[in-house]
């Protein structure tokens, strides 16, 4: 599960390069710049809630 997360954590890494890069920083909200700057926003939270779940995981195995 853990070798899992980390695939996880890579490809959203990638994402969230990807779609950086397709924002139109002149004019960020119009046109395919929204699409981007949605999916940059997502990939970020993902990026989050997986670090959250690694350390959760962490924490849980050090309780036992």
């Amino acid at each position: 599960m853990k070798i899992f997360i980390y695939i996880l954590l890579l490809l959203s890494a990638g994402m969230l390069i990807y779609n950086l890069t397709n924002i139109n920083w002149d004019a960020p909200f119009v046109g395919e710049s929204t699409v981007a700057a949605i999916c940059t926003m997502a990939a970020a939270c993902v990026l989050v809630m997986l670090a959250i779940l690694l350390v959760s995981r962490k924490i849980a195995s050090v309780k036992k």
